[in-house]
């Protein structure tokens, strides 16, 4: 009698935290590179320069004309300011026609004046209010097509701006960095990654699971790891997350466990072996495994005798049923 636990096997590689490549949005040749491999970057730090001249003139460009659109606009441009001249001597104006118009009127209800006189002022204050409302109506239209010039104008400086930005390779996380594959003044596209950030504290622990065994994995296991850089020493851990993708390649499952206490130093890529715990047991009826006969039976004093198997470890297997302790088993 004894205790017994059942594990499945994975092999292990650590990982930093979010480790991802990072690209460049736009090809270009690789001007200036800001850190090196093991530097710490905050997020959005700059990690490599991309030089490429077509967008930097554009960006300049649309940087001008929404310089010159503002200022056409809030500047108050000459075409404004003369309108706004205008409409002051047309208001004048239709002021002045008004007071002859309905002084004339007045004249001629009291049968003074002539109709052509009449009819000359009627005429001119119409064309005054006429004059003015098209002035009016010109000035904003001139206005609102300079706003849509001045909105224009920002939306292609803002357009200009995130092109340049492309050619800046930022990080999108706070950590380290794993990996610098550029140096300057080689090309760069984006397929093709031009380094390698993580966690610099956190680190994942990656396993591979065999498809026979993927069924028994849970989450929230306990798990055993060692690492081949750290000898026998067992580190635990638990399971936090599991792959549904099969690997076709490999036949195997991919599942992440974090470690409940780990190593004091890490590095990517350390490799090693795991033992996720499916089911531990107290004071069950165990025996080797190697005097187990065809999985079911074993041979004892009285021949062989079938038995009911529960779990099963490395060395040893549970007898449920079909033997008592302190039976004599022979090893077949």
């Amino acid at each position: 009698m004894g205790s017994i636990t059942e594990s499945v096997y994975a092999s292990v590689t650590l990982q930093p935290e979010g480790l991802y490549s990072a690209y460049a949005a736009a090809s270009g040749i690789v001007a200036e590179i800001y850190v090196k491999e093991g530097d710490a970057v905050q997020r959005g730090g700059r990690i490599m320069q991309i030089t490429n001249d077509a967008p930097q003139l554009n960006m300049e460009n649309a940087r001008l004309a929404l310089e010159l659109a503002r200022n056409n606009y809030k500047g108050r441009s000459a075409v404004l300011k003369e309108l706004e001249k205008e409409i002051e001597v047309a208001t004048l104006k239709l002021k002045q026609d008004s007071i002859n118009f309905f002084r004339q009127k007045n004249l001629w209800q009291k049968n003074i004046g002539t109709q052509n006189e009449y009819d000359a002022r009627k005429i001119a204050y119409e064309m005054a209010q006429s004059n003015l409302l098209a002035l009016e109506n010109r000035y904003e239209r001139s206005k609102n097509e300079l706003e849509t010039q001045l909105r224009q104008a920002e939306n292609t400086y803002r357009t200009a701006l995130i092109a340049t930005d492309d050619y800046t390779v930022t990080s999108k996380i706070e950590g380290k960095v794993y990996d610098v594959l550029k140096e300057p003044g080689e090309l760069v596209g984006p397929q093709e990654p031009v380094a390698s950030i993580g966690s610099a504290e956190d680190f994942v622990i990656k396993m591979l699971i065999d498809e026979v065994d993927i069924a028994r994995v849970k989450l929230g296991q306990r798990v055993l790891i060692t690492l081949d850089a750290y000898g026998n020493r067992v580190f635990e851990g638990e399971l936090t997350k599991i792959y549904p993708q099969k690997n076709e390649r490999t036949q195997t499952f991919t599942a992440e466990a974090r470690f409940s206490k780990p190593p004091g130093t890490m590095y990517p890529g350390l490799s090693g072996e795991a033992n996720i715990v499916v089911e531990h047991k107290e004071n069950a009826l165990i025996i080797p495994r190697s005097y187990l006969i065809n999985e079911n039976a074993v041979k004892t004093d009285q021949g062989v005798v079938e038995v009911e198997t529960g779990l099963y470890s490395m060395d040893e297997v549970e007898i449920r049923s079909g033997l008592v302790a302190g039976t004599y088993i022979y090893k077949p």
